[in-house]
């Protein structure tokens, strides 16, 4: 953070030659510079004196209790409604969320063909991934950093605020947002009372100040400029004309955060939020000319799109994917991390081929890739696709051009004839302090109007088209190096808004090959892309899933 000073201003010195000059009326230059002196003195005291939020305390707070679930409020009703009979919905109950989480394998209808139909139902303990030694000390910090994590990311927007029924006072509820520092008329604020002989009206904030912007007659204002601001009135008319001239400033800086504003009259109290943040500067890219009808269609693919791929001694199967790119889009750029032990340099025209130590791993490689990418969209390939007349890029800009979807992905065709789309449905499950609990299945939520091939879903395949700023907010995890793919959605959750679309095809290139025909890179590569599946493969994952995650277990299919 950086901390400003300001330095006194003190004017005697150049006040000093001008008075020596005016001898005939020096008592009267005195008198002056004496009064202009403690003007002088009264602005530096008003206006550089430190102020009581000139330094934040950023440091993290103790929790509050945990809130209560509406829930519980409901089945718990105060005494006034004790008496009343209800009957409860057990349906209904079970979609309400609970302080609490169980993975269990779902017990169902055994099938003929069952398990290649729906896939088979499994359930993981991610705290086995541990030694029961080690158990105790792990969630313990554990717990320290998801504590953090939740102060780092609570915002009193997030406080839950109820307008109460019948009340006299009119407020904005959401919407009303402040520049930090900065000043506004705060809209919306009313009175609709009985008639009385005297109206009031308090407002108390914690993060600014009020003020008036205009004096109504008829109406006292006191707490001008001060966290607490009283208006009082014998007209109602007056007081509410009064109330549209309210200003809110911001005092204490933060760059996004909120002011609780409590408002109220006699008994009746409510609570409004102003939001105070900076807005966020945007980022745009050039989306450079239109093609003009070409292969490429109305976008111009170049300009928007990059595609990033990763490989790992296969240079064979990447320079067939390169040729492939440029039957269709000559100019796209091509970025490629590159963790191979015997380096080959991979050159031509918009292509930039990025060295990493060798076998650093998959998902290393994706964030050195994808941190190259200077255009609004990357296109992530594996180094072995190959395009066909069916990738069509255009499909999936014209996905994510005209809607809300962070990334869109297509579909694989093996080279058996099967097409594959890998979409999932991700959820989780709040639960005690032992974890939450991981939900996997497979398919998708719904389709997307004006798209009849595309779907919205959670996690998609390894061929995708993303909002670049996007993928780089959620990032990939480098320690997960050769086996990993839905990690990376499972971060994603919450962040990215993801689609799938069927219509966008590329190949896979073939992995039969008979065992005597294969060359020693492609011996070395199965080595690294297939190990034997340890337990300690197994519990690096799941201990990621474990302590970074904050999961206790995980259920799919």
């Amino acid at each position: 953070m950086m901390a400003w000073h300001a330095e006194p201003y003190l004017p005697a010195r150049e006040l000093s030659a001008p008075a020596r000059m005016m001898r005939p009326v020096q008592k009267s230059v005195c008198a002056l510079m004496i009064v202009l002196t403690a003007s002088l003195a009264f602005l530096y005291l008003h206006v550089w004196s430190p102020k009581p939020y000139s330094t934040v305390d950023l440091r993290h707070r103790p929790d509050p209790p945990p809130e209560i679930l509406l829930l519980d409020n409901v089945l718990v009703p105060d005494k006034k409604y004790a008496h009343i009979a209800f009957r409860i919905k057990e349906e209904i109950l079970e979609l309400l969320p609970k302080n609490s989480c169980k993975c269990e394998a779902q017990a169902s209808l055994r099938l003929p063909f069952q398990k290649q139909l729906f896939g088979q139902e499994y359930s993981v303990q991610f705290a086995n991934a541990f030694k029961s030694s080690d158990l105790a000390d792990i969630n313990s910090k554990r717990e320290q950093e998801y504590r953090s994590h939740q102060q780092r990311s609570r915002s009193p927007l997030d406080q839950l605020i109820i307008v109460q029924a019948n009340s006299p006072l009119e407020f904005p509820v959401q919407g009303v947002e402040v520049r930090p520092l900065q000043t506004i008329l705060i809209p919306g604020l009313s009175l609709q009372a009985a008639e009385r002989t005297l109206y009031w009206v308090n407002l108390t904030a914690t993060m600014g100040t009020f003020d008036v912007a205009a004096e109504v007659e008829g109406v006292k204002v006191e707490g001008e400029g001060r966290m607490h601001l009283s208006l009082t009135g014998s007209q109602l008319d007056n007081l509410n004309r009064q109330m549209q001239f309210v200003t809110y400033t911001n005092t204490l800086f933060h760059p996004n955060t909120a002011d609780i504003v409590q408002l109220s009259t006699d008994e009746h109290h409510a609570s409004f939020s102003i939001r105070i943040r900076h807005v966020p500067t945007p980022r745009l890219y050039y989306p450079g000319s239109s093609s003009g009808g070409t292969s490429e269609g109305t976008y111009n693919i170049s300009a928007l799109v990059t595609i990033a791929t990763k490989t790992f001694l296969r240079y064979d199967k990447l320079r067939v994917l390169i040729d492939s790119i440029r039957k269709f889009y000559p100019t796209v750029t091509i970025i490629i991390a590159d963790d191979s032990q015997d380096i080959e340099h991979v050159q031509g025209p918009h292509i930039e081929q990025y060295f990493m130590p060798f076998g650093k791993g998959w998902f290393a490689g994706r964030n050195l890739a994808i941190s190259q990418v200077t255009t609004k969209y990357v296109l992530w390939v594996d180094d072995d696709f190959i395009f066909t007349t069916r990738t069509k890029v255009e499909k999936l800009v014209d996905v994510l051009e005209k809607t809300s979807l962070d990334l869109v992905g297509g579909a694989v065709r093996e080279i058996t004839g099967y097409t594959a789309t890998y979409r999932q449905q991700i959820s989780v499950q709040p639960g005690t302090e032992e974890g939450d609990c991981l939900r996997i299945r497979q398919g998708y939520h719904h389709t997307i109007e004006g798209f009849p091939d595309c779907v919205v879903t959670d996690a998609v395949i390894n061929f995708f088209l993303a909002r670049t700023e996007k993928v780089l907010q959620v990032g990939f995890d480098p320690r997960l190096n050769r086996v990993a793919h839905l990690e990376f959605f499972i971060d994603g959750l919450g962040i990215l808004h993801v689609g799938s679309c069927s219509n966008v095809v590329v190949d896979h290139a073939s992995k039969i090959k008979l065992p005597w025909l294969k060359s020693a890179s492609e011996k070395q590569y199965a080595k690294f892309r297939y190990p034997n599946i340890t337990n300690d493969m197994i519990n690096t994952e799941q201990s990621l899933f474990y302590f970074k995650n904050h999961f206790k277990c995980m259920t799919g299919n």
